[in-house]
């Protein structure tokens, strides 16, 4: 049976997870995009992304373009793999695939 992951269970962390499972290897994602599609502060942001990086999910990379400050975010394979598996947890869980067949009434 797929376990949940208590790293990417948390609703902005899905949401993040979702997103960047998407892209194609090697492919990465804005900051600022992200930040405006997800409706979040810098802050709130920065958070959810370290708690990735910190799991090993994403991979964030700083550079500057045009003198400004750019953060790119991209997935891991550690990170589409332990997506795969929480989804498989969640279909299992909402298919019922764990039911219970003994019932006492």
């Amino acid at each position: 049976m797929a376990q949940l992951d208590n790293v990417i269970h948390q609703p902005v962390r899905l949401q993040i997870m979702s997103l960047l499972v998407t892209l194609d290897e090697g492919e990465q994602v804005n900051f600022t995009y992200l930040r405006k599609l997800l409706k979040l502060t810098d802050g709130n942001l920065g958070a959810h992304l370290s708690k990735l990086e910190n799991a090993g999910y994403a991979k964030m990379e700083k550079t500057f373009v045009a003198r400004k400050p750019r953060t790119y975010i991209s997935v891991t394979g550690r990170g589409r793999d332990a997506f795969e598996e929480h989804v498989a947890a969640l279909r299992e869980i909402t298919e019922g695939s764990g039911r219970v067949t003994d019932v006492e009434t």
